[in-house]
């Protein structure tokens, strides 16, 4: 199971996600470009100190990231607002990457497109969206219990 950022535009977001990756013993793909200058500095205020503990692969752009060792094999799994299956009922598999859009845009058609599924998390009438942070929480959270990656963490 992975993270993965496609061009975040909040650094305080992105360091929130890296924290929750080495919490839940889950790599960070971040994909730039992103809407800040991508440093330790820039996220070491939400980050915190986790960011020395987690795994973070840093790519240039969507080609290199899709190039990478790391997506040679598992599904990548969008979580988007434009989608008709609910995270909850969708069957998530150990080598899944779970695929977050930039906060002010989500993700381009091509890279919607390109991902093998697409996830929603139903909310209530009239609701927009909730912030990336608090989505990924949540489906990862379902991820990991479905394919039993929280067995290996300590509890």
């Amino acid at each position: 199971m992975r993270l993965a950022l496609f061009e975040p535009d909040i650094p305080q977001n992105t360091g929130t996600l890296i924290r929750l990756g080495a919490c839940m013993g889950v790599p960070v793909d971040v994909i730039e470009p992103c809407g800040f200058p991508f440093s330790i500095k820039a996220l070491r205020r939400s980050g915190m100190d986790y960011l020395d503990q987690a795994e973070i692969e840093h790519h240039a752009d969507w080609e290199a990231f899709l190039a990478a060792p790391v997506r040679s094999e598992g599904r990548i799994v969008l979580l988007t607002t434009k989608a008709s299956v609910p995270y909850s009922e969708f069957s998530f598999q150990p080598g899944d990457t779970l695929l977050l859009g930039r906060e002010s845009a989500g993700v381009p058609k091509a890279v919607h497109q390109a991902a093998d599924s697409r996830i929603v998390i139903p909310m209530a009438p009239g609701a927009r969206s909730l912030n990336v942070a608090v989505a990924a929480a949540l489906v990862l959270g379902e991820a990991l219990r479905q394919t039993g990656g929280f067995s290996a963490l300590a509890p």
